[in-house]
């Protein structure tokens, strides 16, 4: 489970996109002041995220909570109840949306991850699943939320966490491997170094990396290169789904990169809006 919610600054800016200027049709109905139930049921089966958020944000407009709210991480079946708010219906009118949609979106990638992740742990109990910093940009709080709540970790958060050695590096220098490497851990000695290679011969050249980063290599080429550097750990990347990541961590990938839940399709959560009588 994921304890992690959203700041209500960022809770409050994307109510803010859909209330802009308040909420036209609920007060020309003049409904705002009558009381009622908002409650949100998966539609289908999902790995739920955002559940946290969605009760943060009936929060910030009044509303209360009615039971409990199940977590980011939890798998549920068609139907079962996420969260119910009760509160002011202008309250209810002004959260719905927001609360949904970005369940939704959320509840789509921790989903999409959990697959991934359960292929993987199906080829290799010990492989492990990190997604990328490919995300929408300016979301990834979020983002990294729902990888977490399908049980995958973060590839990089930032270029300023981590070493990860691409040729596009590597075209500005002038020094051996073994050179780069040592210079390397002499500026950074706590982290890794992990380096992308494009074939089997620039692997050997570079096999005392901490990690060797495999893009786009088919899952024999990977398992032939573990076979011949076993104490180097192998990182596949590009193109990794459900469908191939038991094939590669088969292989001897000890990692999965990937980036295919942050385009994962929204799980569809259901909404019922009722009226209750006036307290």
């Amino acid at each position: 489970m994921n304890p992690y919610t959203l700041p209500d600054a960022e809770l409050e800016r994307l109510l803010g996109e859909d209330l802009p200027a308040g909420d036209a049709t609920t007060h020309a109905l003049a409904i705002g002041d009558c009381h009622g139930r908002l409650e949100f049921h998966a539609r289908f089966e999902m790995v739920v995220c955002g559940s946290e958020e969605a009760r943060r944000l009936g929060e910030l407009r009044g509303l209360a909570t009615v039971g409990a709210v199940v977590a980011s991480g939890t798998a549920l079946a068609a139907g079962d109840r996420i969260l119910t708010l009760e509160g002011k219906a202008a309250a209810l009118h002004a959260v719905w949306k927001t609360a949904q949609t970005l369940m939704e979106y959320l509840s789509g990638i921790a989903t999409a991850t959990a697959g991934i992740v359960a292929a993987a742990r199906a080829g290799n109990p010990d492989c492990s699943v990190v997604c990328t910093r490919k995300n929408f940009p300016g979301t990834k709080a979020a983002a990294i939320k729902a990888i977490l709540a399908g049980g995958a970790s973060p590839h990089r958060l930032s270029l300023s966490e981590t070493l990860l050695v691409f040729a596009e590096h590597r075209a500005f220098l002038s020094e051996t491997p073994a050179q780069t490497l040592a210079r390397l851990r002499r500026r950074w000695p706590e982290r890794p170094v992990v380096v992308e290679v494009a074939d089997e011969n620039e692997a050997l050249a570079w096999a005392d990396a901490d990690i060797l980063q495999l893009e786009k290599w088919p899952a024999l080429t990977v398992d032939r290169l573990q076979r011949q550097i076993p104490g180097t750990r192998l990182a596949a990347a590009g193109g990794i789904s459900a469908a191939n990541a038991a094939d590669y961590a088969r292989a001897g990938a000890a990692i999965l990169v990937t980036s295919a839940p942050y385009f994962a399709v929204p799980r569809d959560v259901a909404v019922t809006l009722s009226a209750l009588p006036a307290a």
